[in-house]
């Protein structure tokens, strides 16, 4: 049955010498997994798990070919022979499971400052990516020719590891891609102007690479189809690049992705989250394959970005917009996510729900990435899958049933032991549950139709309207023997005061009530959270005119990157004013006194309503009590301490393991 609704998915394709078993494959992707420049044994426990998962084939991350790309010690290198034997373990284990596995060579460019290295950065032109980095060396012909070594040594130490094939990095703003984009090759020699010359250094890569690998190697080439920034590369430009590479070498599929490593919305569409609409990045594919194909040439051609689930793949394949479809994300989320759907067993697929939490998230701050709604994603090395496992059966008591009671909930019955939910209000959710009412966060909701699917799986049925106190849980324990109590039952909401006496709203009421507040809307955050980001646009989108005020000298601190340039963009369109570095220090009710912290000059504006964002408050009282009781409890989720739907799930996700772990 499942054949029948993916005919097109599940179908072979032949892929220069390789032929992937079906048409969905992970393309690369930042994982900061990697040991001094290696890959290791996180790596290894990774990848396995998405070939035995089912995809077709896998593209390892972005294998740096020269020092000065070298970047954080847990970004991995290919130049240097230390590589193939980690390497090796990694292609060995993949292939075994039935996936083909190739690697992403590249240098970044002027992405890469030095920092780790002490190294300058290179470039097309003096050019820096954003208004706060350093302008890259311009590169000269002997540059050039290390960069051409450095990515054939790399491949030749990848043909030697065991991969199938080698995918070249001309996307997503690296330093290829910076000498064939208008914007950031601004050369006056034989290497900029018109792109047959922006063409040349990245045609010379190309065909160094071919002839080293030999015509019995897959080579590829994953190329931006635009970049979404103003004089930047257009489709028209990209197709006749593609075009133009196709003719001179022998390319074997083009990835197609978008977007350049540019501080500018641009960045923000590279991973687009939740908030953008997926669409008009599956024309850049359908393009390049056209071209490709008016002028005979037969290339695979793949797309990416934002793809979910196999329906929607099988949606695009069908089409002709593209032969094969990458995901990154939903397979971080599910490593399954094939075998799962060709097994009828689509409920049980963890959905990505592109936060951008924890894989971008942490991207950015230089850690593992990691994944709000699969807390095993990077520790697949330390836990196995769980299982119902031998040894005493427990029962515990699960109170709250937020993201993270939940998600410990039914992992404890994966594991076949007993447990009892019981949630206060009348929902399943907590908190998480708000979060789909507000603007472009939407998303949260398929997360939590999952979690309720997998208690329904498991048999579980919580029992609402519970407000349980130390007497009804001690009750509970000891009449139906109760081994270990789990306290989920979130934090509290805490208002902010300012002299004046002026009513301040929570974010909650403020979401709940959005009319009390007027048209003239200012907001204080003083969390630099995704919730607030969200409200922030969710009453722009109503008409209010909002302004925004934070002691930082930023917004949005605690968010990332790749969503906040395109979130920005959106709140100028809406209007919306930012004012970091000032501090809300008298409220009326119809007055608001601010003082700039740059300078401690205080300004007073007329607004209708403020709205406080401030951390949540976990109550410690009935654990404390609980504990005095000699009961065995565990906080977890905001009422351990109160942060994101990332830690609550993962905090829900490791409780239910530690009690699984005792009674095995």
């Amino acid at each position: 049955m499942a054949e029948i609704d993916f005919p097109n998915v599940l179908s072979p394709l032949k892929v220069g010498p390789l032929t992937f078993r079906n048409r969905i494959f992970v393309p690369a992707h930042t994982t900061n997994y990697g040991e001094n420049h290696l890959p290791s044994e996180r790596h290894l426990a990774y990848h396995r798990e998405r070939a035995q998962g089912g995809v077709g084939a896998i593209i390892f991350e972005s294998i740096r070919i020269h020092l000065n790309s070298l970047g954080r010690p847990q970004a991995v290198q290919g130049f240097d022979p230390s590589c193939i034997a980690p390497f090796r373990r990694i292609t060995e284990a993949v292939k075994v499971e039935g996936a083909c596995i190739l690697g992403q060579v590249i240098h970044l460019g002027r992405q890469v400052e030095g920092d780790f290295e002490r190294t300058v950065s290179w470039g097309a032109s003096p050019i820096p990516w954003t208004g706060t980095a350093l302008p890259p060396r311009p590169m000269d012909e002997y540059d050039m020719e290390e960069v051409i070594d450095g990515h054939v040594r790399t491949a030749r130490n990848l043909v030697e590891a065991g991969f199938d094939g080698i995918e070249l990095q001309m996307a997503h703003g690296h330093l290829l891609q910076q000498f064939i984009s208008p914007l950031s090759n601004k050369r006056d020699d034989r290497y900029g102007g018109l792109l047959e010359n922006r063409l040349r250094f990245p045609l010379a890569v190309l065909l160094a690479v071919r002839d080293a690998i030999g015509p019995e190697m897959c080579l590829g080439i994953r190329l931006s189809g635009s970049e979404y920034i103003d004089g930047g590369l257009e489709p028209a430009e990209a197709e006749q690049a593609a075009l133009a590479l196709a003719k001179a070498a022998r390319v074997d599929f083009y990835n197609v992705s978008h977007a350049a490593y540019h501080g500018s919305y641009s960045l923000a569409t590279q991973m687009a989250d939740m908030g953008m609409d997926p669409a008009p990045f599956r024309d850049l594919p359908a393009g390049i394959r056209s071209t490709l194909r008016k002028a005979g040439h037969e290339i695979p051609v793949f797309a990416v970005c934002r793809f979910t689930g196999l329906d929607e793949a099988e949606r695009v394949i069908a089409s002709g917009t593209a032969d094969a479809v990458g995901m990154a994300r939903a397979h971080l989320a599910e490593p399954a996510i094939v075998r799962k759907t060709i097994e009828g067993r689509v409920d049980e697929i963890r959905p990505c729900i592109a936060c951008n939490q924890g894989c971008a998230g942490m991207l950015e701050r230089n850690l593992p990435i990691r994944c709000l709604v699969n807390p095993r994603a990077g520790l697949e090395s330390d836990w196995l899958p769980p299982a119902p496992t031998p040894g005493r059966k427990t029962r515990t008591l699960v109170v709250g049933a937020g993201a993270a009671g939940c998600e410990a909930a039914s992992t404890l019955a994966v594991f076949g032991h007993d447990v009892i939910v019981w949630e206060a209000s009348y929902r399943l959710g907590g908190q998480l549950a708000e979060a789909p009412r507000l603007a472009r966060r939407d998303n949260f909701g398929k997360f939590l139709r999952y979690q309720e699917r997998s208690l329904e799986r498991h048999g579980i049925s919580p029992r609402f309207g519970m407000r349980a106190d130390a007497d009804m849980i001690a009750d509970l324990a000891s009449k139906e023997n109760i081994d270990h109590v789990l306290l989920a039952i979130g934090a509290d909401e805490t208002r902010p005061h300012l002299p004046g006496d002026g009513p301040i709203s929570t974010q909650m009421e403020a979401l709940d009530d959005p009319d009390r507040l007027g048209n003239a809307v200012a907001f204080w955050d003083q969390t630099g959270e995704w919730t607030a980001l969200s409200l922030i646009e969710h009453l722009a989108t109503q008409g209010r005119k909002v302004t925004v005020f934070t002691g930082p000298a930023s917004i949005a601190w605690r968010t990332t990157i790749y969503s906040t340039l395109a979130n920005f963009r959106r709140l100028r369109e809406l209007g919306v004013r930012l004012r970091p570095l000032s501090r809300p220090v008298r409220w009326d009710g119809q007055n608001l006194s601010v003082e700039d912290l740059s300078c401690g000059e205080v300004t007073v504006t007329p607004f209708t309503g403020l709205v406080g964002a401030t951390h949540r408050n976990a109550d410690q009282s009935l654990y404390l009590e609980l504990r005095k009781r000699g009961i065995a409890v565990t906080q977890i989720g905001d009422n351990n301490a109160p942060r994101t739907a990332l830690e609550a799930v993962y905090h829900g996700y490791r409780a239910a393991r530690e009690i699984a772990g005792a009674a095995a």
